[in-house]
C-alpha cells in the first residue's frame, strides 16, 4: 500500500472516526495483559515517536479502512494525564498485524510529515515487567537508514527468540543516533548472538555488539527508551589520523575527545567510556563540539585513547588526546 492511499484512506475514515474511537476506549483490555502462549497470540503492535496531538481517534483512522483493528490505546502519563508519545493497536490476527508492520512502518503518516514506526509490542499495556525476563544486545555502528523492522528482522532470522528491536533516535530530528538494542527472550541465543553476529552487516554497515545494561523500568518499550548500554569501542577506525602523542605525566587522567557529534549527549559519552574504567566525569562544554572524559586511573585512560581514537561516535569520527580540564584552550 502507498502512502498515497494511506491519505484516502485517512480522508475519508476521519468523519467516522470519533465514533468508532469512543467504542475502541471502552474495549477491554485485559488481552494486553496476557502473556502470549504461541506465535498467534501475538497480534498487538507498538507505535512510537507520537506528537503530542496524536489520540485513539487519528490513529484508528489511519488503520480503520483494513478491518482488521480490534483496539487502540494511546498511553498518557498517570499524574498529568498527557500522552507519553506512544501506543497500542492490536488486530484481530498475528497474520494482519505483520502486514500493517511490514506495509505501514517508514511510511508516512497521514496529514503529517512524520512517518509511522512501529514495532511488535513485547509486554501489554501498563504490565509491570517481570525480573530477569528479557536479554537485550547493545547494536553500535548502525546505518542511518536501519529501521526498528529492519534491526528486528536482521536477528530474527537466526534467533527466535527476538523479541523486539529499538534503533535510538535524536528527539529533535527524527534521525538515527547509529545505535539501538535488540532484546530476546532466551539468555542463550542472545549470547550467542553477540559472538555470532559481531561484525555482520545490517544495511551498509557491519555491526558491533556488547551486552546492554538495561534500568529497571516499567511500561512497554521503555527499556528500549532509557537503558544506556556499555558501548563497545565503536568501529571504523580512520588511519589517516595522526597516533596520539605520549603524556609524560603519569597523574594525568584527563582525556579530551574532539570532533564530536552534536547529538551525543553527556550521558551517553560516560556511558561510552565507563567500560574502560571508573570515571571522575565526561563534561560536553556548550557549542564546542568536543568533550573532556576524567578517569580515577591511568591504565583506564590509557586504554580508552587506544581503542576509541580515530572512531565513530554517533555519526562522527572522534580524535583523542590527553587533556587536561574543560577549561583547556584544545581546538575541537
Amino acid at each position: 500500500m502507498q502512502a498515497h492511499h494511506l491519505q484516502q484512506a485517512w480522508a475519508a475514515g476521519a468523519s467516522t472516526s470519533a465514533a468508532s474511537s469512543a467504542a475502541t476506549a471502552t474495549t477491554t483490555t485485559a488481552s494486553y495483559y496476557q502473556q502470549p502462549n504461541s506465535i498467534e497470540d501475538i497480534r498487538t503492535l507498538w507505535i512510537g515517536d507520537l506528537q503530542y496531538w496524536v489520540d485513539d481517534s487519528y490513529l484508528h483512522s489511519c488503520f480503520a479502512h483494513t478491518g482488521e483493528v480490534v483496539s487502540i490505546k494511546i498511553i498518557r502519563n498517570k499524574i498529568t494525564g498527557l500522552p507519553e508519545g506512544y501506543g497500542f493497536v492490536e488486530f484481530v490476527s498475528h497474520a494482519a498485524a505483520e502486514r500493517i508492520l511490514q506495509t505501514y512502518n517508514g511510511l508516512q503518516m497521514p496529514g503529517t510529515e512524520q512517518t509511522f514506526r512501529l514495532n511488535w509490542a513485547s509486554f501489554g499495556m501498563g504490565e509491570k515487567r517481570g525480573e530477569g525476563t528479557d536479554h537485550s544486545i547493545f547494536v553500535g555502528d548502525l546505518a542511518a537508514d536501519v529501521t526498528d523492522y529492519l534491526l528486528q528482522e536482521t536477528f530474527r532470522v537466526q534467533y527466535p527468540s527476538v523479541r523486539g528491536a529499538k534503533v535510538v533516535t535524536d528527539p529533535n530530528t527524527g534521525r538515527s543516533k547509529g545505535y539501538g538494542f535488540v532484546k530476546f527472550a532466551d539468555e542463550a541465543e542472545r549470547n550467542r548472538a553477540m559472538t555470532e553476529m559481531n561484525g555482520v552487516y545490517c544495511s551498509s554497515r557491519p555491526m558491533r555488539i556488547s551486552a546492554a545494561t538495561p534500568k529497571k523500568t516499567t511500561g512497554v518499550q521503555q527499556t528500549y527508551t532509557t537503558a544506556k548500554a556499555v558501548y563497545p569501542a565503536p568501529a571504523y577506525v580512520a588511519p589517516q589520523l595522526p597516533p596520539v602523542l605520549p603524556d609524560n605525566d603519569i597523574t594525568n587522567t584527563t582525556i579530551f575527545v574532539g570532533g564530536l557529534d552534536p547529538n551525543v549527549s553527556e550521558e551517553e559519552l560516560k556511558q561510552l567510556f565507563a567500560q574502560f574504567g571508573e570515571l571522575m566525569y565526561a563534561k560536553i562544554p556548550a557549542g564546542r563540539g568536543c568533550g573532556f572524559v576524567q578517569f580515577t586511573a591511568r591504565a583506564s585512560a590509557e586504554e580508552a585513547i587506544q581503542r576509541v581514537h580515530g572512531t565513530m561516535i554517533g555519526q562522527q569520527i572522534v580524535r583523542l588526546s590527553w587533556g587536561r580540564s574543560p577549561a583547556s584552550k584544545q581546538v575541537c
